[in-house]
């Protein structure tokens, strides 16, 4: 189970973030990160004294025993921003979804038609809170905060073509190597090899071979 989230729906050529939940051990260094990032001070000793405290914007869920972490998706026709109705919600240049806390009203209606439940309302704040995609990282060169903190990979940042092509490479590995995929195993067949051992012929071998036998013991 991978998930994807894209900017502008799907490009070759369009950066994402890609999710691979059997990587993600849980750990909530994602969490932490993007917390931090989107505090006043962005160092994690000081933004926990913060008033209000810095929220993550992105969140790990348990499902089916794999840790998932959950993230807005920048729809390319995006609910949420339909339904605002003071237009607190766009998009930048880039297409990624951001909210103007100034604009927003608390009304929910976001919440209400988000079709994966991501933005949530933070009493502190006074406003929608939900994932930016760390415009202003990624407009300096560097990844989301989140991914950079990721300890095992389960979350990667770049162009969607070369995430799938790296997948791809992996899974190939994965198969060759005997390993479990989804719904297959591929096992390297091996072959019994039966050793030959040179016997004495037998009286009635020779007789086969040779017809009539005589033998002298002298």
């Amino acid at each position: 189970m991978q998930i994807i989230a894209t900017v502008q729906g799907i490009s070759p050529q369009q950066y994402v973030i890609y999710i691979d939940p059997e990587r993600c051990m849980g750990c909530r260094s994602c969490e932490i990160a993007c917390a931090v990032e989107h505090s006043l001070t962005k160092n994690l000793f000081t933004a926990i004294f913060e008033k209000p405290r810095p929220v993550p914007r992105i969140r790990i869920v348990v499902v089916d025993e794999f840790y998932v972490p959950i993230r807005c998706q920048h729809c390319r026709d995006a609910p949420c921003i339909a339904v605002c109705p003071t237009k607190a919600l766009h998009k930048t240049d880039e297409g990624f979804v951001v909210v103007d806390p100034v604009k927003c009203i608390g009304c929910l209606m976001c919440v209400l038609a988000c079709p994966f439940g991501h933005p949530r309302y933070s009493d502190e704040l006074g406003s929608i809170v939900k994932c930016d995609f760390c415009v202003d990282r990624v407009r300096k060169g560097l990844v989301p905060a989140c991914v950079e903190a990721c300890p095992t990979g389960a979350l990667r940042f770049g162009k969607l073509e070369d995430i799938m092509k790296e997948v791809a490479e992996e899974k190939i590995r994965a198969l060759l190597s005997g390993r479990a995929g989804p719904g297959l195993v591929l096992v390297k067949p091996v072959k019994e090899v039966t050793e030959k051992r040179e016997t004495v012929p037998s009286i009635p071998m020779l007789r086969r071979m040779y017809g009539s036998v005589r033998i002298e013991i002298s």
